[in-house]
């Protein structure tokens, strides 16, 4: 059977580190995050090249980008 780590579990670990491991683990997860959102917008980016490529999207003016973003606007078109 796999042992879970709870989040609590992990607090706890953390505490009993020194000070100088504390910043080394919060330096690591730090570039971790920005990894994984790098990753992560890599993806949307090939996902909106294929949906573009496939004919899925079309060409926008910003007034209408923002008009989808924010409904109490008045159109511009």
């Amino acid at each position: 059977m796999e042992h879970v780590t709870t989040f609590g579990d992990i607090l706890e670990a953390a505490d009993r580190l020194s000070v100088e491991e504390q910043e080394s683990l919060l330096d690591v997860l730090r570039r971790r995050l920005v990894e994984r959102r790098r990753q992560d917008v890599a993806q949307d980016i090939e996902e909106a090249r294929g949906a573009w490529e496939a004919g899925q999207c079309r060409e926008v003016t910003p007034d209408e980008i923002e008009d989808a973003f924010n409904p109490r606007r008045e159109p511009t078109s």
